[in-house]
């Protein structure tokens, strides 16, 4: 309604101008009444529709004195009135801003349609104020399996029937629903509970099921006491309409309001169809319960989602909202219970699991189990919160075969839980052994106080790409490291780890990877400075960009390269690795190490005076041999950059890694004999800092590459600046 209320117009009794105080915005409409009766005011506008199709509009409205109804106003091409579909009228008036909804068919001759608002004052200058007001195709629940009217009573209510002990109706109770919440409206099925006992509703509907498909109910449930026992249940009847499995879930409100509650279950062998139910137990003659938004769907990634379901885990037990689900406690002195209130402590959806222990010991709590793919990455995942005393968490997976017998176990390093009251997730990749049918998991709490408490929800477990991956590459010297599902808010260090724990910081594209921004979630790092036969891994490290503070670290496995041939080296360019090359050598340096000394005698004294600077690093003269054309075109173009050199020997040989820079060379042939291939080369090396640029190129980059990237010659002028250029792949930044 903002910056006024044109779109707007009077139609009955009324007056219409700008009011304040919204909630989407500050601007609504105010229809103040002219006189006693009924007032009504219209879309200034129509809209088309299609006779046939189901329509439905609502608004949000506020009005101390006379509550309010919505309508659709069904036209002709012409405009002339055929009908109008009106809602309940909200059953009392309401300052506070609430929701007004009505749904219908359009009829066979409409054309177009406008919304009408009404309210019926007992004197003049009586006020109704609305916003927020929507007209279309009904808003649905993503992959209801029921219809419109039996998610949101809107048209009829008919889809739902009385089961036990109670009379069924349509009301529209004041009920405020945030702003942006466009899946409630203002009518709803309410159930009153005809005599003492229990009571229940069931929806007429029952869409087919899969036996094995895991599926989900929900409604939003207004029971009529905090210590009511309101429910929602997830039926299952076979091909004879009988029932065979049910599955319930008791709401626990904090207060009177309105609450989402959520059932599952995997439909059973036999299962044809499934339906929902509501109802309360030892209910007292003339109590009410409320229901909307009821829905039954295949489990999705979440609640409220169509994306598919990813986790082998149940959603009972993954998020708590029925209770407990298939968790237990083997050992330990911990106990386990759904969280309560509803919305007290979630993660996702309302409840979480509670774990309690009353003394300082270790506890585990154990899962279900779950069907899983042998031979693939698979990522256990927790959300966790500490609430009392002081928790430390570990992991581990128990990999079963098909008759659920144990085969083995992988497990997470255990880690600290703050108690700063937030959420943190915990999750480790293991790969499934290969005869692995079923998986269980094992949450392995330590409580280190005593009556410790400790949330969980959001249990997983996914097959995913892992986390990270290594490759070792013997032909290239090199190894390639994925890295995955990056936070690109965060700054990111990637460290090579020798055996002795000493770390080397990676190169990347840009520059040696220490706290750099990652401009994707997965970052390829192809590391050809990694040692020859030393077994080695990688950390990366995630660090905070506002504060600094480590945030998450990943280790790899560890992998070793093979040196091959222990009388060849390898010559390399950090910058250029396509440049990279492995020679056959002759001789190693005879190292030398010189120093600037000055050397004064005092006359009178023995020993003379020496003034010294630092001892230089190493410097010596390395003889290799090149034995074809190919070899030595390689050598003198590794050489022809004058870029600093990373010299790498076979374990054994007495030789560590060693950064060089190369003097003039010479090559002569190794006979007087012209056509000889063979060259003997001299390399004088000069020992020298690590160089800490970008690398650029690859030994994998071809002419194909060339080819596929760029549709004609012309379009390389403007990448490369030169030849070398485009064998380097190094593109013009300009």
């Amino acid at each position: 309604m903002d910056p006024n209320t044109s779109g707007w117009a009077a139609k009955l009794n009324c007056t219409l101008s700008l009011g304040s105080g919204g909630r989407n915005g500050d601007g609504c409409v105010q229809m103040k009444s002219a006189a006693a009766g009924e007032m009504q005011a219209r879309t200034a506008s129509s809209y088309p529709v299609t006779p046939g199709e189901t329509y439905w509009c609502f608004a949000d409205a506020s009005g101390s004195s006379v509550p309010e109804r919505i309508g659709i106003r069904w036209l002709t091409s012409r405009g002339a009135e055929l009908s109008v579909t009106w809602s309940l009228t909200t059953a009392t008036a309401s300052a506070s801003w609430h929701r007004i909804s009505v749904g219908g068919q359009a009829p066979a001759l409409a054309a177009r349609a406008q919304v009408l608002v009404s309210s019926t004052a007992t004197a003049a200058l009586q006020s109704t104020f609305f916003e927020n007001v929507y007209f279309g195709y009904p808003l649905r629940f993503a992959g209801n399996l029921l219809s419109f009217d039996a998610e949101q009573q809107e048209l009829t209510g008919t889809s739902w029937a009385a089961e036990t002990n109670c009379a069924l109706s349509r009301t529209a109770p004041v009920v405020t629903w945030a702003v942006d919440w466009y899946y409630a409206g203002g009518e709803q099925l309410t159930l009153t509970v005809t005599a003492n006992g229990n009571a229940s509703a069931l929806c007429t509907e029952r869409p087919a099921v899969t036996p094995g498909v895991e599926y989900l109910g929900y409604a939003y449930l207004n029971a009529p006491t905090t210590t009511a026992n309101t429910w929602i249940e997830l039926r299952f009847y076979d091909a004879g309409g009988t029932q065979i499995s049910a599955a319930r879930s008791t709401v626990a409100p904090p207060n009177l309001g309105w609450y989402r509650q959520i059932t599952s279950a995997v439909a059973p062998a036999g299962a044809v169809s499934a339906t929902l139910a509501v109802g309360i137990t030892s209910a007292t003659a003339g109590q009410v319960v409320h229901t909307e938004g009821a829905v039954l769907k295949v489990r999705t990634s979440s609640a409220l989602s169509s994306t598919p379901n990813n986790s082998a885990v149940l959603y009972a037990d993954a998020n708590f909202e029925a209770g407990v689900g298939q968790w237990t406690v083997p050992s330990g002195v911990a106990t386990i219970a759904r969280s309560t209130p509803w919305g007290a402590q979630a993660w996702t959806d309302s409840y979480s699991l509670t774990v309690t222990s009353s003394t300082a010991t270790v506890s585990t709590v154990r899962s279900g189990i779950y069907a899983v793919q042998p031979g693939v990455n698979w990522r256990p995942k927790v959300t966790l919160k500490r609430t009392a005393g002081s928790w430390s968490v570990g992991l581990t997976v128990r990999w079963l075969d098909a008759s659920n017998t144990l085969i083995t176990t992988a497990s997470s390093a255990s880690a600290a839980i703050p108690s700063d009251g937030l959420w943190y997730t915990l999750q480790q990749d293991f790969a499934a052994p290969v005869n692995a049918a079923k998986a269980q998991l094992d949450v392995v709490v330590t409580a280190t106080a005593a009556s410790s408490t400790l949330q969980v929800d959001n249990v997983q477990l996914v097959q995913v790409l892992p986390l990270t991956s290594l490759t070792a590459d013997d032909e290239q010297a090199s190894a390639q490291l994925i890295i995955r599902e990056i936070n690109t808010a965060n700054l990111m260090t990637v460290y090579r780890v020798l055996s002795d724990g000493s770390k080397t910081v990676v190169r990347g594209p840009s520059g040696l990877l220490d706290q750099v921004a990652a401009a994707d979630d997965t970052l390829i790092v192809t590391d050809y400075e990694a040692p020859l036969g030393i077994p080695f891994s990688y950390r990366i490290e995630f660090y905070s960009a506002s504060t600094g503070l480590l945030t998450e670290f990943r280790t790899t496995t560890t992998v070793t390269l093979d040196p091959g041939d222990p009388n060849y080296a390898w010559l390399k360019d950090p910058l250029r690795p396509i440049l990279n090359r492995r020679v056959l050598v002759k001789q190693a340096p005879d190292w030398k190490q010189p120093i600037e000394q000055n050397v004064l005698r005092p006359r009178g004294r023995q020993n003379a005076v020496v003034l010294s600077g630092v001892r230089s690093g190493r410097e010596g003269d390395l003889v290799v041999w090149t034995q074809s054309d190919d070899e030595r075109d390689g050598l003198r173009f590794l050489l022809a950059t004058g870029n600093v050199l990373l010299w790498q020997a076979a374990p054994g040989m007495g030789e560590s890694d060693v950064y060089v820079s190369v003097a003039d060379v010479q090559f002569p042939r190794v006979s007087t004999y012209a056509p000889e291939p063979w060259r003997e080369w001299t390399l004088p090396l000069t020992e020298v800092d690590r160089p800490t640029g970008g690398m650029a190129g690859s030994p994998t980059w071809t002419v194909r590459d060339v080819s596929l990237e760029n549709s004609t010659v012309l379009g390389l002028i403007s990448r490369y600046a030169t030849v070398l250029d485009l064998a380097l792949d190094q593109r013009a930044t300009g």
